[in-house]
């Protein structure tokens, strides 16, 4: 009966970095999918309907981060449950000289070079899934807050 008393608004962060082109399409995306229709070919649709936090150019604290690697998918043998490596946050670019391989190491290592980390990283707290430097994983996260404001799930 009480039911809506107990629903909250979920918060969804972007950990974004204005020089890099897949952050800006993930922020853009974000920001019509709140202030728009959801999906964009149903003009009916309504927006959906959660927070947005965007940190720019500031990593994930340790702990954050230890959060965000427990929302990735899992790449383990299947029946197995194991958080990937911190480094799955790391990019490829040539000033990037160190692979840390622990949560605090990583954030020193973007602290000191932004351009250590893959962006966006792109975190729903509210439902447990987090994407790291790719737009499909950004459009999977609002793909379930549709579903679910559709009550497809």
């Amino acid at each position: 009966m009480f039911k809506a008393f107990t629903r909250s608004i979920p918060e969804i962060s972007i950990f974004h970095s204005p020089s890099s082109p897949a952050s800006n399409s993930a922020l853009k995306l974000l920001r019509s999918a709140v202030s728009s229709p959801y999906p964009p070919t149903k003009p009916s649709a309504p927006p959906l309907n959660f927070n947005l936090e965007v940190i720019e150019n500031k990593p994930p604290t340790s702990d954050q981060l230890r959060t965000i690697l427990s929302y990735l998918p899992s790449k383990a043998p299947s029946g197995q449950t194991q958080a990937p490596s911190p480094d799955v946050v790391l990019s490829a670019h040539p000033t990037v000289d160190s692979r840390p391989t622990n949560p605090e190491g990583v954030v020193q290592l973007a602290s000191q070079n932004p351009n250590a980390l893959k962006w966006p990283i792109v975190v729903d707290w509210h439902n447990g899934k987090a994407a790291v430097g790719d737009l499909e994983g950004v459009k999977s996260i609002l793909e379930e807050l549709r579903k679910k404001r559709d009550g497809e799930t």
